[in-house]
């Protein structure tokens, strides 16, 4: 098997061929279906308050539509985005925004630690971000140089 900048090349079942997985490459759009996701996130989280254990019909069916619709977005982000890193930023997303709407919709109290782990998700999330396109940066950089 060889490593490369932009995949792994491995021998498939043919002695000549070979079958090349590339890594995925950073996006906007990528980065768009992750915010969308975590909107579906934080809807599924705070629906499931409001389904009592899931007994109350029409709550149930809208916290399972948001759970569907999170897990889809999700999986068109993580097309473009590292595994790893598109989901922690989904769930810091989701657990941020889960956190701040239970203080609005559920009067849930806000401590100084939770302003403070607040801040740190949001500034890994940020930092994720940050490092991730830089990565793809030179990721095109390393392909752009071996094409020439």
């Amino acid at each position: 098997m060889q490593l490369l900048a932009s995949g792994v090349t491995v021998p498939s079942s043919s002695s000549s061929a070979t079958t090349t997985f590339s890594a995925p490459t950073s996006s906007s759009k990528g980065w768009a279906w992750l915010l969308f996701s975590s909107l579906f996130e934080i809807t599924f989280a705070l629906g499931t308050e409001a389904t009592d254990g899931f007994t109350r019909l029409w709550p149930s069916l809208l916290t399972a539509a948001a759970a569907s619709a999170g897990i889809y977005t999700l999986s068109q982000a993580l097309k473009t985005i590292d595994v790893g890193v598109g989901y922690t930023v989904w769930s810091g997303i989701g657990g941020v925004g889960t956190v701040v709407l239970g203080t609005v919709v559920y009067g849930e109290p806000v401590t100084v630690w939770k302003a403070l782990a607040f801040v740190l998700i949001i500034g890994g999330a940020l930092g994720l971000r940050i490092g991730d396109h830089r990565a793809a940066k030179r990721a095109a950089a390393a392909d752009a140089a071996r094409a020439v």
